[in-house]
Order: C-alpha cells, then structure tokens, then sequence
C-alpha cells in the first residue's frame, strides 16, 4: 500500500479556492450595500502584478510584488462584480482607484472576528519575493492572523507537477 494520494481528475483546489474567494465577494457586496458594520474592517492581500490588477504605476513600483490594502474608514466607491472589485484608496495622501480580481487576492483578513482566508495565486512572471504591507491612510493596526489555526482556512492542495 502506497502513502501517496492518487492523481485527481477532478479540480478540487481550484473548485474550493473559487469557493472561498465567492465569500470575498459576498462580503464586499454587502459591504457596498450595507456599509462596514460594528468594528469590521479588512486586509486584502493581493498580487501586483497578476493578470487584470489595475494599480497606480507607484503603488506597482513600490510594491513590485505584493500588497495589502485596508479598507476601514478612508475609502470610496467600493464597487464588487463578479470576478472583481474596485475601491478608493488614499496612499501618503495621493488618492488611487484599484481594480483587483477576486483570483488576485492572496488572503483576505477581518481582524475584528479572528477571521481570515488564504489562497494560492500562480506566480506572474517578474515576481519578487518581497512583500511589505500598504500604508494606506487607513486607522487600522498592523495585520496579524492566528497562527494557531482558530478561524484560518488555508487553501493549498499543493498541486502535482
């Protein structure tokens, strides 16, 4: 008997991250419905340079990689469709829209309930290893999830090559 899993033919990880990253864009849709409600706030991490992202060529050159942006207090016209979404945000007092595809995003924290999602997302060609959180003009604290596991979802079947 082998220790090894058998080669799926069916696309679990992919179909679970698509899963996952549909509850992004519902709480962003309801965020843009509802407003941010009681102490909830975000980090999103996410791909700079993956396909579809549309960021300021400053933000790109300082974050060549990627980025995590807060959506808190100081943000606009916060706008969810189905692969994608796009906000207002002000770094060092410039303002920036950015277009980010859910299939961008490498994890999505709500610190407020210990919450947090983490994806796999292909490697673009030109990545750098760096990665340095946004300081957009935000009054959020510093990003920290549970490492012990409460409320994390890690999603990385590691793929066979």
């Amino acid at each position: 008997m082998s220790d090894e899993a058998p080669d799926s033919l069916i696309p679990y990880d992919e179909i679970v991250q698509e899963a996952l990253r549909a509850v992004v864009s519902r709480v962003l849709g309801e965020v843009v419905r509802d407003g941010l409600p009681g102490d909830h706030h975000f980090y999103i991490t996410f791909k700079t340079r993956a396909p579809g992202v549309d960021i300021p060529d400053h933000l790109i050159a300082r974050f060549p990689d990627e980025m995590t942006i807060v959506i808190q207090n100081r943000y606009w016209d916060l706008k969810v469709d189905e692969d994608r979404f796009e906000v207002g945000l002000s770094f060092n007092q410039i303002s920036s829209m950015l277009h980010i595809p859910f299939a961008a995003i490498t994890s999505f924290v709500d610190p407020a309930v210990d919450f947090a999602l983490q994806f796999h997302v292909d490697e673009v060609e030109g990545d750098v290893n760096d990665h340095d959180p946004a300081e957009n003009d935000g009054d959020a604290e510093a990003v920290e999830t549970a490492d012990d596991g409460s409320n994390v979802v890690t999603v990385d079947f590691g793929k066979k090559k």
